[in-house]
């Protein structure tokens, strides 16, 4: 690719150098630069990747972009006002736009991302469309699964990915996009199908310096990205809020209700769940294996993102009652003891809770905890 035809996109305040360059490879880290490489300086929390322009330039890159000039005569200098959002913006063109061509589904909140991942993706391969996934347990592309890194790639790795996506035919991927992914621009420019809201509690507060700071940049993926289709949890008073700010939004709940998908006839046991779900011109009896009057929230919020991809509600429910677990999530263990044994990834006060009330209703009998915490 044509340098020209980066600085027509990042639009920079300053360029210094020749533009008649052939930009072969992209990088952020300086030590993955290569001959052809247009390097871009990140200020990260530990480190400023300006300072390591020199290296990346040593390792062949022809262009660095930053928020101050590279003052190195071998090497094309652009200057940007926002490193983070320049990278988005030109791995995007570097890859050819893949997130255009696919259904992108993007899933934020506190608690219940990774779970309503793996059930919209299961509901839209149910319905014949190959979908892919990425967030905090992994990243799935076709045939291929490996551990995640983090629950949403740096832009650069994201736009490589759904790049992959499109070459292993997929027609949608349903991602987690955390809180710091948006504050980060990782995702700025994307354009989301749907996205979903699952609430929002206590965390990141090493990250955000607040709970309205958290929110707002939650709240970003739906008035800055403005998905097609906004899916919103009432019951959660940030969700309440976040409806009352987006235009047209869909809601899901078990209490209010005035939600577009609401459940009634709520009946969660050792096997699963089971309910009503209740929406405009339908009546839904929906059965899931999952465990948890939590997890209802889950199912919800991926049976209103399943309607706004246009499956009809007989074969989501189906799809909804062959749906397994998630690992980590609630995960039952069986070695043939004569006690129940659950595994769970709860890390925020809001999360443990859920998890607690959920153990408490599976047996009139006692409760042990096991917690760990890693610290920070």
């Amino acid at each position: 690719m044509q340098l020209q035809r980066l600085i027509e996109r990042l639009q920079p305040t300053s360029v210094t150098g020749p533009v008649d360059r052939d930009i072969t490879h992209l990088c952020y880290d300086s030590r993955k630069a290569v001959p052809g490489s247009l390097f871009v300086a990140i200020r990260g929390e530990q480190a400023d990747g300006h300072a390591y322009a020199g290296q990346a330039i040593d390792g062949g890159a022809v262009a660095v972009v930053g928020e101050q000039p590279a003052v190195f005569d071998r090497a094309t200098s652009l200057v940007v006002p926002h490193s983070r959002r320049a990278l988005a913006q030109a791995a995007a063109l570097f890859f050819g736009y893949p997130a255009e061509k696919l259904r992108i589904i993007g899933v934020t909140g506190t608690n219940g991302k990774t779970t309503t991942t793996y059930l919209i993706k299961h509901l839209l391969e149910r319905a014949h469309q190959r979908t892919g996934l990425i967030g905090t347990v992994a990243y799935e592309i076709g045939d291929r699964v490996w551990p995640a890194e983090r629950t949403t790639p740096e832009a650069l790795d994201l736009q490589e990915m759904l790049a992959r996506c499109v070459e292993a035919r997929c027609h949608a991927v349903a991602m987690e996009v955390s809180s710091h992914a948006l504050a980060q621009e990782r995702v700025a420019g994307m354009a989301f199908h749907v996205g979903v809201f699952t609430n929002l509690t206590q965390d990141h507060l090493d990250f955000h310096p607040t709970m309205e700071d958290y929110f707002r940049a939650k709240r970003r993926l739906f008035a800055d990205l403005a998905p097609a289709h906004s899916i919103i949890n009432l019951d959660d008073p940030y969700g309440a809020r976040l409806a009352r700010e987006v235009p047209d939004p869909l809601t899901f709940a078990l209490e209010d209700r005035s939600a577009t998908f609401r459940a009634t006839d709520v009946e969660v046991g050792l096997t699963g769940s089971q309910f009503t779900v209740l929406a405009p011109g339908e009546r839904t009896e929906l059965v899931s294996p999952l465990r948890g009057r939590f997890n209802i929230y889950n199912v919800l919020g991926a049976y209103a993102a399943s309607r706004a991809l246009s499956i009809p509600p007989a074969p989501a429910a189906e799809a909804i009652r062959t749906a397994g677990g998630v690992p980590g999530r609630f995960e039952a263990v069986d070695e043939g003891q004569e006690f129940a044994v659950i595994v769970d990834y709860a890390h925020t006060p809001d999360s443990l809770a859920n998890v607690l009330s959920a153990a408490r209703n599976l047996t009139e009998r006692r409760v042990h905890v096991v917690f760990g915490a890693g610290g920070d």
